[in-house]
């Protein structure tokens, strides 16, 4: 291919990575029918949509540990984890749970990214520490989904290097509960 260099191969893989990750998102919200949605007839003229996929109408905000019973550990594919336990959906909690320095000599902590690149390349320079390496001991760090927004969360220990080589990464995009009426 004469006439492409290097950069514009990489600036091709970014772009499709990006968007890949975009579908992953809009699928991993596959039950979000609120407000239009694909084909679906909500309340007219039948009622409303009734099957095994339908939208928490609890109103009550989940508690949901992240990574389950495998808690928060270098080495766990969290971005599996989040696709597998979606939907989340505002001011439900996060918990997460590490053994804390004293008990492990491996150290984790969570920080928040700010945007998709920061959260691809795992770059921590403008990264918020929201639970430092003792926080997630006992019952563990609670962080609450407050807006309808992505979140991208990431291990900062080692310069970065739980959140590229060990996979302590994921991003969640809060639905807003359906109300009822």
């Amino acid at each position: 291919m004469a006439g492409i260099g290097v950069s514009d191969h990489r600036s091709l893989i970014l772009i499709v990575a990006a968007a890949s990750m975009l579908v992953t998102v809009s699928v991993a919200n596959r039950d979000w029918y609120y407000g239009g949605g694909f084909n679906y007839t909500t309340h007219w003229p039948w009622g409303p949509r009734n099957d095994s996929h339908s939208l928490n109408n609890t109103n009550v905000p989940n508690k949901i540990i992240v990574g389950g019973s495998d808690h928060w550990h270098y080495g766990f594919n969290y971005s599996v984890w989040a696709f597998q336990n979606n939907p989340f959906y505002v001011n439900d909690v996060l918990v997460f749970k590490y053994d804390p320095p004293s008990k492990s000599p491996f150290h984790h902590s969570v920080y928040l990214l700010p945007n998709m690149w920061s959260y691809m390349m795992c770059d921590l320079s403008r990264a918020k520490l929201i639970a430092n390496t003792t926080q997630g001991d006992g019952e563990g760090f609670e962080f609450v989904l407050k807006k309808w927004q992505p979140y991208y969360f990431v291990c900062g220990e080692s310069g970065g290097l739980h959140c590229r080589d060990g996979r302590m990464k994921f991003f969640v995009m809060p639905m807003l509960r359906r109300w009822h009426y």
